[in-house]
């Protein structure tokens, strides 16, 4: 949807990562509302190495218009 409108921008999200590496939630923390919900699914399904202890992470996902 986002590309049929022609939407652009930057929205930001923060990731709670289990000591897997699997993201256990995100919440958006600004941004356009469609993006947004673009860029919260796809950070969903990122992994990251495992660690030691559970980690918040500041996600910053940029949409350009092809």
């Amino acid at each position: 949807m986002a590309r049929n409108l022609n939407l652009s921008g930057i929205v930001r999200v923060e990731a709670v990562v289990a000591t897997n590496g699997r993201v256990k939630s995100v919440q958006i923390k600004g941004g356009h509302p469609v993006l947004a919900e673009a860029a919260a699914g796809a950070v969903a399904q990122w992994r990251w190495e495992p660690a030691a202890h559970e980690t918040r992470e500041p996600v910053e996902v940029k949409f350009n218009p092809q």
